[in-house]
């Protein structure tokens, strides 16, 4: 959030707004930015309004347009009934919104968000985001969030960010698609569990079945699907399944792919890059060593490498120290 608002400069790469880049044009760049920091550079000694004043100077707004864009954006964000009253005095949602209206005087085209929701209480984290919403009709909104029900219930569109490193990007509904468990198949029936076995076992796309008995007429059971992983075989094993139910003449209260929440996506993205990186440390580990130890002799262009011996690397993950002799 940093570098994209000019508050830092990027080791590499760069940042456009509207064309300018935000390190080398800064003054271009940021007309078309409203910035929100996960903790709002609020004055405490100033009223709102007084805040709001001066904010809307900083942004280089014309004297005779400040007071119209300090109005809407106070009543954008609701802080009419607080403007003249000290910003100490102010609770952490009103605190949140005065640093909002701060972030919208002017309404650039961008405005960032970083951690918006934090600290508020429920009732303030739903005025937030109907917010953020409304902001998104008109303008470019970009949020950052730990929380991910806040990003499910706001956000269009999701970048993934693990260490650094963007792992994945997409709409929520494709990213749940993307790690959804298409290998499984829930349904509820009112067949006994031998007439259940006789039913699926007949057909081809079924490898295994859990079952539980729910009530009295009523037996849940989880499919693992054997082949394709997508979508399409599931969806396919599935229509099958209700095909053979129905020729039976057996009642299903339920048949579904079970669906994948944004948690657990985010979990099984990260804990793969996680695991990618772990191996790349261990390898580097590993040739670090034996060069270390002679093993392995670092060649000049042109010779040949001779000799490389390779042995088990081996980490003891507990405690963070390595096994001796492990390396």
């Amino acid at each position: 959030m940093n570098i994209m608002t000019g508050c830092m400069g990027a080791t590499q790469g760069e940042v456009l707004i509207n064309g300018y880049d935000i390190l080398k044009e800064p003054e271009k760049a940021k007309r078309y930015i409203g910035y929100l920091p996960e903790h709002p550079p609020l004055y405490m000694d100033m009223t709102v309004r007084e805040y709001l004043d001066f904010a809307a100077e900083l942004k280089g707004i014309r004297k005779s347009q400040r007071r119209e864009a300090v109005d809407e954006a106070e009543k954008m964000v609701k802080v009419q009934d607080v403007e003249h009253r000290l910003i100490r005095n102010l609770s952490k949602g009103y605190r949140q919104r005065v640093g909002l209206a701060q972030a919208i005087l002017g309404f650039p085209d961008m405005i960032i968000l970083d951690e918006p929701s934090v600290g508020l209480d429920p009732k303030q984290i739903i005025e937030m985001r109907d917010l953020i919403r409304k902001l998104a009709e008109n303008h470019t909104v970009i949020l950052s969030s730990h929380i991910l029900t806040e990003i499910r219930e706001v956000c269009d569109y999701i970048l993934i960010i693990s260490k650094g490193k963007l792992v994945a990007q997409d709409t929520l509904e494709n990213l749940e698609k993307m790690i959804g468990f298409h290998d499984v198949i829930e349904l509820e029936t009112s067949a006994s569990e031998e007439e259940i076995h006789r039913i699926l076992g007949r057909i081809p796309g079924v490898c295994a079945m859990q079952m539980r008995v729910k009530g009295e007429k009523c037996t849940y059971v989880q499919v693992k699907v054997t082949g394709d992983k997508s979508s399409q075989n599931n969806r396919k094993v599935r229509e099958e399944i209700f095909c053979e139910f129905a020729k039976e003449k057996k009642t299903l209260y339920s048949l579904s792919a079970p669906e994948t929440s944004l948690e657990e996506a985010f979990m099984k993205l990260t804990q793969n890059d996680n695991i990618e990186r772990n191996m790349q440390i261990e390898e580097s580990l590993v040739k670090d060593r034996q060069v270390k130890d002679g093993r392995v002799k670092e060649s000049r262009p042109g010779e040949k490498q001779i000799g490389v011996e390779t042995r088990k690397c081996e980490m003891n993950t507990e405690g963070g120290k390595e096994d001796e002799g492990g390396l």
